[in-house]
C-alpha cells in the first residue's frame, strides 16, 4: 500500500489536474462508485441524465465496476493515474488515502454547507467519527448500516422450533436444519470480511472476536486476531464446517452466490444487511416460488451486540481541479432535502418510482392498482417480480429529512419487515471506529491481511489445527502485527 500510495503521489506530480475537464462549456465531472448506485441493467443512464437535469452546468460520467471487484479495480485505476473526482471508499481505504494526501480536505466546505446548516441534518455524531486528527475528507449521505441474522420461519416451523436466544440453542437449531433438509444450515461471502467490520457475516461465530486492530480500554492497540477470543472463534467456525453447519463454499462465495443460494433454500439462516434488505430478501425468495416470512434475531444472550460499520464515504480526489464546485454540485446537494435527495434514495420517476395511477406484478399474486397521486415503487427492471426498494440511500438511515412541503415517500416505501429489521437493529448494535492510518499500516497490512486470511480459510475448512495455523502465523504474520501495533501505540 505505501509504495501504491508512493506511485500515486507522484503520479500527480507527474501528470497534473487531467481529471477536470470541460464538455460543451459543462464541467464534467467523474465519479466511481460500486452498485450501491442502480447500475447498467436498473436504468444507470435514466439516473445519470436525471442528475445532470437536476445539475444543468454539469456533465456526469459513471465508472462503475462490479461490486465484488470494485476495490481492485478502484486500486488499479488510482495507481494507473487517471483518477476520478469523486468516488466512494470503505473506512479502510478512507483513512489511509487520507493520511496520505489522496484526499481533498472538505472540513471547511462541510462545515459551511448548506446541509450541514439546513436544521435537517441528523448526523454530526456520524460525523465526529468520520474525522481524522479533526479534519473530514468524506461525506456519508447515511448511517453505515450493519448485519443482522435472519431466518427462515418455515424452516423453524418444520423442524417445531422457536428462535434461539442463546448460542447453544443456536447450533441445536443449525444441526437440526442439517438433518431435516439435508443441507448445510448457514453461508456467507467468505469466512472472514474484506473490510470493517470483517466479521459481520458470521457473528454468532466470531462473537467477542476480531481480526483487525483494536484498542483496548487502556488505551493501547492490539491485534485482535492475536488475542484468545480469536482462536476460540476460529475453532467455534471449524467444528461448524466439519459438522455441515457451515457452506464450505463460503470461502469463495461472492454475496450474490450467497444471496442466490438463500433464495434457492440451500440454506436457512443468513446475516445479512438490515433495512430494506429484509424486504428484498423476502420479496427474492418469493419470487423463487419459496415462503419469504422471515425472523430477525436479537443478538443471542451473553454476545456483543451487532456493528454498526463506519458508513462508506465520497470523497473528492486531490487531482480534482475546482474541488470546491464539485463539493457544492455532487456533495451537498445529494441531501438537498429535494429533487436531488429524492433521486438518490428512490431513483428515476417513471423508472424506478411513479405516482401516477397503474398496476405492479400485474398477474402474479401480488398485483397491486395505484390511484394516480399514489407513491409507489416499480418493477425491477432485472428481476422481473420484484420491486425497488430504493437507489443509493436508504430512508431509514438517512441523514437528512427531507425539506418542509417536500413530499417524502417513506412511509409509502418502506415495508414492514425492513421498518421491524431496522428498529431491531439500531436498539441491539454497537458502532464501529476507524483504526487511524500509520505509515506502517499502510505498508504491512496487506500482506498481514493476506495471512491473516489464509490462516482463517485453512483452520476454516480443517487444512490446519487451530494451534497449527497460529504457529504459521507466528513465523510469517507476527512481526509485521508487532510493528504495525507499535506504530499505533505510538500515536498515544
Amino acid at each position: 500500500m505505501k509504495k501504491l500510495v508512493s506511485l500515486i503521489l507522484a503520479l500527480v506530480l507527474c501528470l497534473g489536474m487531467l481529471s477536470f475537464a470541460h464538455a460543451d462549456d459543462k464541467i464534467k465531472i467523474v465519479m466511481m462508485v460500486d452498485t450501491t448506485v442502480v447500475d447498467q441493467n436498473n436504468g444507470r443512464d435514466q439516473f445519470e441524465a436525471r442528475w445532470e437535469e437536476l445539475h444543468p452546468g454539469f456533465d456526469l460520467e459513471i465508472i462503475q465496476p462490479d461490486h465484488s471487484a470494485y476495490y481492485d479495480v478502484m486500486q488499479q485505476r488510482m495507481a494507473s493515474g487517471d483518477w476520478p473526482d469523486v468516488l466512494i471508499l470503505s473506512s479502510t481505504y478512507y483513512a489511509d488515502y487520507a493520511a496520505n494526501g489522496v484526499l481533498w480536505d472538505m472540513t471547511e466546505a462541510w462545515e459551511n454547507s448548506k446541509t450541514k446548516n439546513s436544521g435537517r441534518f441528523t448526523g454530526d455524531t456520524v460525523f465526529d467519527g468520520l474525522k481524522i486528527d479533526g479534519k473530514l475528507y468524506g461525506f456519508a449521505p447515511t448511517r453505515g448500516n450493519g448485519c443482522i441474522t435472519y431466518i427462515k420461519k418455515a424452516w423453524l416451523d418444520a423442524c417445531g422450533l422457536a428462535a434461539p436466544t442463546t448460542y447453544e440453542e443456536y447450533i441445536a437449531m443449525c444441526k437440526a436444519f442439517v438433518e431435516k433438509y439435508g443441507t448445510y444450515a448457514v453461508a456467507a461471502a467468505g469466512f472472514v470480511g474484506g473490510e470493517a467490520p470483517f466479521i459481520n457475516y458470521l457473528p454468532e461465530f466470531y462473537q467477542d472476536a476480531y481480526p483487525f486492530f483494536v484498542k483496548q480500554e487502556d488505551g493501547t492497540w492490539v491485534d485482535g486476531f492475536t488475542q484468545d477470543s480469536m482462536k476460540e472463534a476460529l475453532q467455534r467456525i471449524q467444528d461448524a464446517v466439519a459438522a455441515g453447519i457451515i457452506d464450505k463454499e463460503t470461502l469463495t462465495n461472492t454475496t450474490a452466490d450467497a444471496r442466490n443460494k438463500f433464495y434457492d433454500d440451500k440454506f436457512g439462516v443468513f446475516t445479512y444487511w438490515a433495512g430494506t434488505w429484509a424486504t428484498n430478501l423476502k420479496t427474492n425468495l418469493e419470487a423463487n416460488g419459496k415462503d419469504g416470512e422471515l425472523v430477525a434475531l436479537k443478538p443471542l444472550e451473553g454476545l456483543p451486540l451487532y456493528y454498526d460499520r463506519v458508513p462508506p464515504m465520497w470523497c473528492i480526489t486531490a487531482k480534482c481541479e475546482h474541488p470546491q464546485e464539485v463539493f457544492d454540485a455532487f456533495i451537498d446537494t445529494m441531501l438537498d432535502g429535494g429533487d436531488t435527495q429524492m433521486l438518490w434514495t428512490y431513483g428515476v420517476e417513471g423508472v424506478h418510482w411513479s405516482k401516477s395511477a397503474g398496476t405492479v406484478l400485474a398477474g402474479t399474486e401480488k398485483e397491486k392498482t395505484y390511484e394516480d397521486g399514489q407513491f409507489h415503487m416499480l418493477e425491477n427492471l432485472e428481476k422481473a417480480g420484484t420491486l425497488y426498494t430504493k437507489n443509493h440511500i436508504d430512508p431509514m438511515l438517512s441523514l437528512a429529512s427531507f425539506a418542509e412541503g417536500y413530499y417524502d415517500p417513506k412511509e409509502a416505501s418502506v415495508k414492514p419487515e425492513a421498518k421491524a429489521a431496522s428498529e431491531l437493529f439500531n436498539a441491539n448494535s454497537r458502532l464501529a471506529s476507524i483504526v487511524p492510518a500509520t505509515p506502517e499500516l499502510s505498508e504491512l497490512n496487506g500482506d498481514l491481511t493476506t495471512i491473516k486470511s489464509e490462516i482463517i480459510a485453512d483452520i476454516a475448512l480443517g487444512t490446519l489445527s487451530v494451534e497449527d495455523g497460529y504457529k504459521k502465523f507466528e513465523q510469517e504474520g507476527k512481526a509485521l502485527s508487532d510493528e504495525i501495533v507499535a506504530s499505533l501505540n505510538a500515536l498515544n
